[in-house]
């Protein structure tokens, strides 16, 4: 049972993938392998897109590596395109399991006109308007205010709509964090915050950023529940994220939870943590170890459900052949040209914008007549 400030983080499956004593699960075979399939896609998005980083093809990714449960449990645990995320830079595994196309993600992180962002925001900070999932930033926590007024509108207009907002640990140590949650709390705004507890900040450990012993008993401070979930646990990330989205709708304010999980790549490809410069290869081969998506694994065999060799490498093939093809079509649409400065902002371009497109255009034709 989902308990507030529990000492022990909530799970319905051990790490060797045995249901826990007293649990239960209500996921079909069918919706089993569906978080499954979820997961391994995450996993491989990972792979694929840190070969392109590595080939000069997009300049900034951020691994999700070893957090697929807590991603697509909190994509599983909420309604789709019709709850607003606001997430943070790592949340990929979010936009893919809340059905994110490909081959808009690939586009925005290349930069091509084919990208919904027309390329003016930086690489894997993606957004969907269809999906309600609002482009990232990476200014850390500065998606907490908005998101908690978001929630203040829904609960003002009277909707059935939640507001999910996530972020890492050392997100909670920010200013506009505590300014976000406090503002929710105060207005008993439908706001779920969820900490992806990845145990780093860069290269912060956890413990050296706050002297809280967890993230969830931060929510005592605002008067809201906290609670506690195995963030390498999908199947208690989805139970937790719906179960609290859905005492929010039916008129519960905010929330905050805590999904422990790990990132076991590096937080980004601008981090030191290739050189081993700030934790132990001892601390990364034990939680690597620990796999979420091989405690699923292992669940589904127990259940009569069991991924053979040739199953899973046919679904690496099919996910690296969609991701391929996404790459290969943003190529192919090219790069948006300089008229994207003057676009999409207003409907009638004021006169002093139209004279500095009139000239940069003029600029451009001289140069195009000087190369010839």
């Amino acid at each position: 049972m989902l308990e507030a400030f529990p000492a022990e983080p909530y799970r319905l499956l051990a790490e060797d993938g045995t249901l826990m004593a007293g649990a239960s699960v209500t996921q079909s075979p069918a919706q089993l392998r569906e978080l499954w399939q979820d997961m391994t896609v995450v996993r491989e998005f990972d792979r694929k897109l840190i070969t392109l980083l590595r080939q000069g093809r997009t300049t900034f990714y951020a691994q999700a590596s070893g957090m697929e449960a807590t991603q697509i449990g909190i994509a599983r645990g909420i309604r789709a395109g019709h709850d607003w995320i606001w997430g943070y830079y790592r949340d990929h595994g979010i936009a893919l399991g809340i059905g994110v196309p490909i081959e808009e993600l690939v586009a925005q992180m290349l930069g091509a006109n084919t990208d919904p962002n027309r390329g003016r925001q930086m690489p894997h900070h993606p957004g969907s308007r269809s999906r309600r999932f609002v482009s990232s930033s990476s200014s850390i926590a500065n998606q907490v205010p908005p998101a908690a007024g978001m929630a203040m509108a829904q609960r003002y207009l009277g909707t059935d709509e939640v507001t999910i907002c996530t972020f890492g640990d050392g997100a909670t140590s920010e200013g506009d964090w505590h300014a976000g949650v406090n503002m929710a709390a105060v207005n008993d705004a439908p706001c779920l915050f969820i900490c992806e507890n990845n145990q780093w900040a860069i290269s912060t450990a956890v413990h050296h950023q706050t002297r809280s012993e967890s993230i969830h008993i931060k929510a005592r401070a605002y008067g809201i529940p906290g609670y506690y979930v195995d963030g390498n646990d999908v199947l208690a990330v989805q139970q937790a994220v719906s179960t609290l989205t859905d005492q929010m709708r039916a008129g519960g304010g905010p929330v905050l939870l805590e999904c422990l999980t790990y990132r076991v790549g590096s937080h980004s490809n601008a981090d030191a943590d290739a050189e081993k410069t700030y934790r132990s290869r001892d601390e990364v081969k034990s939680w690597t170890g620990r796999d979420p998506i091989v405690r699923l694994e292992r669940f589904m065999a127990s259940q009569g459900l069991e991924i053979g060799a040739e199953e899973r490498a046919a679904e690496v093939t099919r996910i690296h052949s969609l991701i391929d093809s996404a790459v290969q079509k943003a190529e192919e649409s090219g790069q948006p040209d300089w008229r994207i400065m003057f676009e999409d902002v207003y409907g009638d371009l004021p006169v002093h914008l139209r004279w500095q497109y009139d000239h940069l255009r003029a600029e451009q034709l001289a140069g195009q007549e000087g190369t010839r």
